[in-house]
């Protein structure tokens, strides 16, 4: 642990819906600031940085640190669909740690347009694979006039409904969670709590599966993190309490069109190797960690998130939900941000959002959504297409 990277900084603004935002050249450097304020850094130490965002031109990265200053800097701009923020971060660590920097500034942002995520390119072939892209059409075929995420996860919940008796209910029951967590959430977009019932009487956009609440909605913001050696942080007198234990990065084998399942269209084999090699690497077990914040883009995605990461048992998801283990006084904190679900989701921005929340969990100064005894934190970020990230963070 002693030569593991520091989470020096971290920075964040309040996430909005599309057209309520300042532009992303706004958002993105006001994040940034944030994180160099929190690190008491000057931004002329940042030796490299790396910008995520999906949606926007290239170079739009450069456009948002200019703002900041013009020091030279490289900047690398990333884009891994929902898992770009947290690709970023990958990048900025492991030049940290390989020893190629001593600072990296990871950011990213969003500023997403209203209704369902779409294609830009109408020009030339979808980035999910032909072969994927056939299970997706062969199992969803009966809601094929309905977006594609809603198809991929939704269907992926139907298929955990039918293997393992999971109810609907289930998943309203997690979108309900999560907006109690962000109640205590000054920076998240839905802060209204809702219960089970109110989430199951919302717009059923897929009778029996789905309603329009276990669905995040699109969602402008920007986060930001420093990235350093703890060597730096104690020449610089940074804080050097957080560090990354273990950081995966993984891509879809065979198994996501092989196996002609929604639960691994969707990412379940990326998120279970990834978490494993970090797991492994790290040398803890599962059940040692508190917090956790996953991606949360539908309910249904929470519930596979938790078997996938070794929460719980494969098909052990619902009873995981019943017996609160997913909440406070329960095994794991799960999203304690209100996730994707309530806090929304930009995002280039996500990624950063899930390590800025962690980081403060680790610190103590997460407020009123302080978990008890925190000492490891597990994120989880997911892009289909596909990438996911899982990193683990420590208290020194």
């Amino acid at each position: 642990m002693s030569h593991k990277p520091c989470v020096a900084g971290v920075g964040m603004i309040a996430f909005v819906k599309p057209g309520t935002s300042g532009t992303y050249i706004e958002m993105g450097a006001s994040a940034i600031r944030q994180a160099l304020q929190d690190a008491n850094l000057d931004y002329n130490l940042v030796q490299q940085a790396y910008a995520g965002y999906v949606y926007g031109d290239s170079t739009s990265g450069q456009a948002a640190l200019y703002e900041v200053g013009m020091s030279g800097v490289p900047v690398i701009n990333v884009n891994n669909n929902c898992a770009t923020g947290s690709s970023a971060l990958y990048l900025a660590r492991q030049a940290v740690e390989s020893g190629a920097v001593e600072c990296a500034l990871a950011f990213g942002f969003e500023q997403m347009q209203p209704g369902a995520l779409k294609g830009h390119w109408d020009d030339r072939p979808r980035a999910t694979t032909h072969m994927t892209q056939s299970v997706i059409d062969e199992l969803t075929a009966d809601v094929s006039e309905l977006p594609g995420a809603l198809r991929m996860f939704g269907g992926a919940g139907r298929e955990h409904m039918q293997k393992y008796g999971t109810r609907m209910e289930t998943f309203a029951a997690i979108r309900a969670k999560a907006s109690r967590h962000a109640a205590n959430n000054p920076l998240a977009l839905f802060r209204k709590v809702v219960t089970t019932e109110d989430v199951m009487n919302d717009q059923l956009i897929w009778p029996g599966v789905m309603t329009r609440l276990m669905a995040c909605p699109p969602t402008c913001g920007a986060a930001a993190a420093i990235i350093c050696s703890q060597a730096f942080a104690r020449k610089h007198g940074l804080r050097t309490d957080v560090v990354i234990l273990a950081q995966s990065l993984t891509t879809d084998m065979p198994v996501c069109h092989e196996a002609k399942s929604m639960i691994e269209v969707v990412g379940f084999d990326m998120a279970q190797r990834a978490a494993r090699e970090v797991y492994e690497n790290a040398g803890v077990d599962p059940l040692d960690i508190r917090v956790a914040e996953l991606h949360d883009c539908f309910a249904h995605n929470e519930l596979l998130s938790y078997e996938a990461l070794g929460f719980c048992p494969v098909g052990g998801g619902e009873r995981f939900v019943l017996d609160g283990d997913n909440t406070y006084g329960g095994q794991i904190v799960t999203n304690s941000s209100g996730g994707l679900l309530s806090k929304g989701h930009p995002l280039g921005a996500t990624g950063l959002a899930q390590c800025f929340e962690l980081t403060h969990q680790l610190r103590g100064t997460a407020q009123a959504r302080q978990v008890e005894c925190v000492n490891l934190a597990l994120q989880h970020n997911l892009g289909l297409g596909g990438a996911c990230v899982v990193t683990l963070y420590g208290r020194v």
